[in-house]
């Protein structure tokens, strides 16, 4: 072999050594490397599963994105428009696309179970029956199951008492409420009742201010202010406004009256029927006595909402039996024209001996559950974005915005910004679209855990709120306790709701209390042949059901 071949023979050799080296060192490495990587996957991992922080603090790197179904047509929100939504995402990794019905809810939701093509997280009214659809069907997993999988930090975050009053005959919870409120929340806050009795301030100062908590003086004062005041803007006077009537009633005289009168859910441990109450009654013939007087105007009878709402913002009633937050818009629209126009809360009907009133404030059922669905890909993410919300720091991004950039932190509060405030009172849709707080994503907000950091009510709602906060008191345990769609209590309900309908506008327009008993005592007949007995037997187990849920 001549030297040249020599020389590359050897420096092949040399070069087959130190490539076998480097590979060797190679190896080595992306053997440490990936001894590094699985530790640290481990690390997070019994990081994220411990309990001790939430799970999307050793998720957010790995971006992702999820669906979400909001069950109402209005929902107006895009998500990643603001600078809520987008500080969201940065912190928690999970992008969202919101899916929402363009015409009818039901028709919507139908079709996707149907098609079993759910989104990844819906949210709806609790009471709508596609959920025990979905449950029923294996369509929506378990959130105790996923939380203990992926993200122990749930159970920080989650009420108690939520958590049993939504936990299935199996022992899972498959949603979680917004707007609820547990009766523990009653003992750690103020909360209020939205049921009001109100009155035109201006002309309740007129007619001397008088007590209106009994049967006379409130019939005195209804037909003084009719005479001092018998039109408004050359429109009638309307002496008392409550709530729409429909086919089953009205929530005026069958819900908000008893609660005024102070009257039980309960008597000697069964279910009571409070329409027939002795108190009520005396207090339905006070209405009767003044209808036949002709201060029930026509109006009260046959006004939906939308005629309320434009009567309210004229103020054409001088008082009304009223939930607060349904003329919130007409009760500002009142004070930028007059302030003394606005209405005010005072002492409503009160019982013969003068309890104070036990006003129904929310309760533990809210408004809307969300569920997770099956078809999800990502159904880590999708409790941990949950777990966020649910989480303090979730919560002040719902009611306040980015921190930062709307509010700020001032001694553990969040301080909104001038600037924000600004606009969110004067352009809601504007603010909206900018910083997307004060519950623009309201699908897991905790109105009572907001309450800790909230500034409270502003004038001119302010004084209509405070007024409840010494009559507010949980009724959770009565809360639920109606039969369930196809069963012979739900027909016995159906046909009892029809009759009461029926009945209560009869009682109000009878011309004596002769006629009145009449009436009343003919209803009672049809209703125990109806089975009414049978119903509120139903309606006691159920309560006494919800008692050993809530630990009461």
């Amino acid at each position: 072999m001549n030297k040249k071949l020599k020389r590359i023979s050897s420096l092949l050799v040399a070069c087959s050594i130190l490539a076998t080296g480097c590979a060797a060192k190679t190896e080595s490495a992306n053997s440490e490397a990936k001894k590094v990587t699985e530790a640290k996957i481990e690390a997070a991992d019994t990081k994220a599963n411990d309990g001790n922080e939430p799970g999307y603090l050793t998720t957010k790197d790995e971006k992702v994105k999820l669906t979400w179904y909001i069950n109402y047509s209005w929902f107006p929100a895009k998500w990643g428009d603001d600078t809520n939504s987008q500080a969201i995402t940065e912190e928690t990794g999970i992008d969202v696309e919101f899916i929402v019905p363009a015409g009818n809810e039901a028709e919507k939701l139908n079709t996707m179970i149907a098609s079993n093509t759910l989104p990844d997280i819906l949210t709806l009214g609790w009471w709508e029956p596609q959920i025990n659809q979905m449950i029923e069907g294996g369509l929506v997993h378990s959130l105790n199951e996923l939380a203990d999988q992926y993200d122990p930090y749930f159970f920080k975050v989650a009420d108690e008492q939520r958590l049993s009053w939504y936990t299935k005959a199996d022992g899972n919870v498959y949603g979680y409420p917004n707007a609820s409120y547990s009766p523990a929340d009653y003992e750690k806050y103020n909360i209020a009742s939205n049921l009001t009795y109100v009155v035109r301030k201006d002309m309740y100062e007129a007619i001397g201010s008088p007590d209106m908590s009994t049967p006379e003086g409130f019939a005195s004062a209804v037909k003084k202010a009719k005479e001092m005041f018998p039109t408004v803007n050359n429109q009638p006077l309307i002496p008392i406004g409550v709530h729409e009537f429909n086919e089953r009633g009205n929530d005026s005289f069958d819900r908000m009256l008893p609660d005024f009168l102070a009257v039980p859910f309960e008597k000697d441990g069964k279910f009571y029927d409070r329409f027939t109450d002795s108190e009520t009654i005396k207090w339905l013939k006070v209405f009767r006595g003044l209808g036949a007087d002709g201060l029930l105007p026509e109006d009260i009878f046959i006004d939906k909402r939308v005629q309320m709402e434009e009567k309210i913002a004229q103020g054409r009633y001088f008082s009304m039996l009223y939930q607060r937050t349904d003329f919130a818009n007409e009760q500002k629209i009142l004070f930028q024209n007059d302030p003394n126009t606005v209405y005010m809360a005072i002492d409503g009907p009160r019982n013969a001996a003068k309890d104070p009133h036990t006003l129904s404030a929310g309760g533990i059922n809210g408004w809307t559950l969300t569920l997770i669905s099956k078809k999800c890909k990502n159904p880590d993410r999708a409790i941990q974005l949950m777990t966020y919300f649910m989480s303090e720091k979730g919560q002040k991004a719902i009611w306040y915005g980015a921190e930062g950039i709307a509010w700020d932190d001032v001694d553990g509060k969040p301080v909104v910004k001038p600037e924000v405030k600004e606009l969110l009172q004067s352009d809601r849709g504007a603010y909206d679209k900018k910083y997307g707080g004060d519950s623009t994503y309201w699908m897991l907000m905790d109105n009572a855990m907001n309450l800790q950091w909230s500034e409270g009510p502003q004038p001119p709602l302010k004084q209509l709120e405070e007024w409840t906060y010494p009559y507010s008191v949980s009724t959770a345990q009565y809360g639920d306790v109606e039969p369930p769609a196809g069963s012979e209590e739900e027909i016995i309900n159906l046909k009892l709701q029809e009759l009461h309908g029926q009945t209560l506008i009869r009682l109000l327009l009878a011309k004596s209390d002769a006629e009145f008993d009449t009436i009343l005592n003919d209803y009672k007949a049809k209703r125990d042949a109806l089975g009414f007995q049978k119903l509120q037997e139903y309606r006691t187990i159920r309560m006494n059901e919800n008692k050993e849920k809530l630990g009461l």
